[in-house]
């Protein structure tokens, strides 16, 4: 099978790639039965060496991810994540049209791997999540209520990295992103489905900054969007 990560950056240190939507970084008790992971092919880009994952895309996000060639390089490069050192951008497009851009300051409960788990108490985080829209659209289709529809592409600037956190913070501001089965618009996902002949999440990591684990120098590595999330962009007559 063709390996389906493409290489974006590599040297002694690290190797960063594009990860596609439906792909697993890792193994996950929720999807036992999967046998294709990012991390496994990223070791075959790597020379069938380990790799050692930074952090983490949700398996229907595609984007910009992370490996270290090293446990120690991986430890200091999540330690800077965890500081607040790293940037990243992500591109999504949103049911509606939010304001040009904005802060959502909002506490997350965590989110259990196990679903089973999910009514226990959790405990609740702080998270802040930056926006700017970057264009918007209306098509003349009566999917709720109205008799057009609007959406818009907007660029996600997490400051805190909760799981689902650019998901639940879009929902928690009515603009849910496309494609979203968790906490989006079932007809607006259906909709995008038909139109074009598959779903996904309309969620792409396209950008991450930081400073070199060893040498200091700053790294900025970015990502178009794939063509299944560019296909769908064509909504909007202006892009």
């Amino acid at each position: 099978m063709t390996n389906p990560l493409t290489e974006l950056f590599r040297d002694d240190h690290l190797l960063v790639v594009h990860k596609p939507a439906d792909l697993l970084v890792h193994r996950s008790p929720i999807d036992k039965h999967e046998t294709e992971f990012a991390l496994q092919y990223a070791r075959e880009l790597n020379g069938g060496d380990y790799v050692y994952p930074v952090h983490r895309l949700d398996r229907p996000t595609s984007g910009v991810l992370v490996f270290a060639r090293s446990p120690d390089i991986a430890r200091t490069l999540g330690q800077a994540m965890m500081a607040g050192e790293v940037k990243k951008t992500y591109q999504a497009m949103v049911r509606g049209w939010p304001p040009l851009e904005g802060l959502i300051d909002h506490p997350l409960r965590d989110e259990p791997e196990d679903r089973r788990l999910k009514h226990q108490e959790q405990t609740v985080r702080d998270a802040r999540t930056r926006y700017r829209t970057l264009a918007t659209t209306e098509i003349p289709v009566a999917i709720e209520k109205y008799p057009s529809s609007r959406y818009a592409l907007v660029a996600l600037f997490p400051d805190t990295g909760r799981k689902h956190q650019l998901r639940r913070h879009m929902k928690h501001i009515s603009h849910p992103i496309i494609g979203d089965a968790n906490h989006g618009r079932g007809r607006h996902n259906r909709y995008f489905a038909e139109r074009f002949g598959k779903g996904r999440l309309m969620l792409a990591a396209t950008d991450i900054e930081f400073a070199h684990p060893v040498t200091g120098e700053a790294v900025h590595i970015h990502a178009d969007p794939e063509p299944s999330f560019r296909d769908v962009l064509t909504i909007f007559r202006d892009l």
